[in-house]
């Protein structure tokens, strides 16, 4: 069992407490529909970018900490119709994603932040950033035969 996992409501006959590795795999199935389709990741740095790429992402993954939010968001406003903000779910993460999510909507487009909020919600107890994403993936695939 690992700590801090959460239980799915809609999914009582599993134990409080165990891990929802299905949710997990679904949620990594929604990144790689949506990179697959063209969608643009937003990560804060290259390490995390690297951890996309471990995980099979496909699409434009573009690291935030290289240019001021708003430029970022201007730019990548005007080159692509679907946005995914998958920062870290730490403060300074959280912060980026309030930034950026606030410069999108001020360009005219929208940034999805319910795959980071949902992700956030399942691995904060074990992880605390992309970086760690591919590893924690592998390791939940190990333990639980995925």
């Amino acid at each position: 069992m690992i700590r801090g996992a959460m239980q799915d409501n809609r999914n009582n006959a599993r134990p409080k407490g165990t891990y929802d590795v299905e949710a997990l795999e679904e949620l990594i199935s929604v990144l790689l529909e949506a990179s697959g389709r063209g969608a643009v990741i937003i990560v804060e740095g290259r390490r995390d970018q690297e951890s996309l790429r471990a995980l099979g992402i496909p699409g434009p993954v573009i690291t935030a900490s290289q240019k001021p939010a708003l430029a970022l968001a201007e730019d990548i406003a005007r080159a692509h119709r679907e946005i995914i903000v998958l920062t870290d779910w730490d403060e300074k993460g959280e912060e980026m994603a309030l930034q950026i999510e606030k410069h999108l909507r001020c360009s005219g487009s929208r940034g999805d932040v319910e795959i980071r909020s949902r992700l956030k919600r399942l691995v904060k107890k074990d992880i605390k950033d992309v970086e760690s994403l591919s590893r924690y993936v592998e390791r939940m695939r190990e333990l639980y035969g995925t």
